[in-house]
């Protein structure tokens, strides 16, 4: 596609600028061939999920399709994880009375004719990690379809805000507003922290890693590195509507993810954002992958 042409061109520009590797901090940025490790895993990643939902009938559990989504990946060579796969059916795609972190994980809620889901993995892939959400829906449902038409906006406001250097904070009132205005409710308040997004990077390959509480420890690990590492000079690894986020977005990879909720259905999309340190506004920040599902959706819906 014409966006990948561009998007690899800049990575070769910002490669310029950044030596090693994915680092983080002021005056960093991703190399080019990281940009292509990333943008394989997250492909990798959407291509298991669009495999899972053309798999998913009635009756099948949330734990079923965490697990056909882990088996698909694993099948193709994944060992390691930012976190384990989720699932979630009907109002769970809203978090609905979401009170603790373990009201996350899979349970045995079955889905059902015309019922919302969302799948969402983060695996490490030949070193790299992807963490992607895909909002899908078992038959016809005018209200799911709304929600994953509107979320248009909140991907092309994101990216306007971070080439403009806006305050991470400011960013995430901006996105919740824009939630307000078109009568919904901002969804994405009930994950940890309340976050939006956080920052991703490679991990060292292995050919077994252990997990805790269904993240991976090599990416805890990685995330924690760069929380201290922030702290010490004024930015988070979390973007969040909290202090510590009121900075402009740090040079790396963001796993963006607005979630949208209205009357117990929930959708969202989650793919990477690339950040740089240029000065022009196309290479400061730019979505790493425009041939994505919801991407190709909207494009659909534009040219009928």
């Amino acid at each position: 596609m014409a966006g990948d042409t561009k998007q690899r061109s800049t990575a070769r520009a910002a490669a310029g600028r950044a030596p090693g590797g994915p680092k983080t901090g002021a005056g960093a940025g991703p190399r080019a061939a990281d940009l292509d490790g990333f943008r394989e895993v997250q492909r990798l990643s959407y291509a298991c999920a669009e495999a899972v939902a053309a798999q998913l009938r009635p009756g099948v559990t949330e734990r079923e399709a965490a697990r056909m989504q882990r088996d698909w990946l694993r099948e193709r060579g994944v060992r390691d994880w930012f976190h384990m796969p989720f699932a979630w059916f009907g109002d769970r795609t809203a978090f609905v009375n979401f009170k603790i972190p373990l009201q996350f994980f899979p349970t045995h809620r079955k889905l059902e004719p015309g019922m919302p889901f969302i799948l969402d993995m983060a695996p490490v892939y030949k070193g790299y990690t992807a963490d992607i959400g895909y909002s899908g829906c078992l038959g016809l449902n005018p209200v799911h379809d709304r929600l994953l038409s509107d979320l248009k906006a909140h991907r092309e406001l994101i990216l306007e805000q971070v080439r403009e250097r806006r305050s991470l904070r400011d960013i995430y009132e901006d996105v919740e507003r824009l939630m307000v205005r078109q009568g919904y409710a901002n969804r994405h308040r009930a994950y940890p922290f309340g976050v939006i997004a956080h920052k991703v990077d490679r991990v060292a390959e292995r050919r077994w890693s252990p997990t805790a509480f269904g993240f991976g420890t090599q990416a805890l690990k990685g995330l924690a590195s760069d929380a201290l590492h922030g702290h010490r000079e004024g930015w988070s690894p979390l973007w969040s509507p909290y202090s510590f986020s009121d900075h402009p977005p740090q040079p790396g990879l963001w796993a963006v993810e607005p979630h949208l909720g209205f009357r117990g259905t929930g959708a969202k999309f989650e793919e990477i954002l690339v950040v740089t340190d240029s000065r022009d506004p196309a290479e400061g920040a730019f979505w790493l992958d425009d041939d994505l599902p919801h991407v190709r959706r909207w494009a659909e819906e534009k040219a009928a």
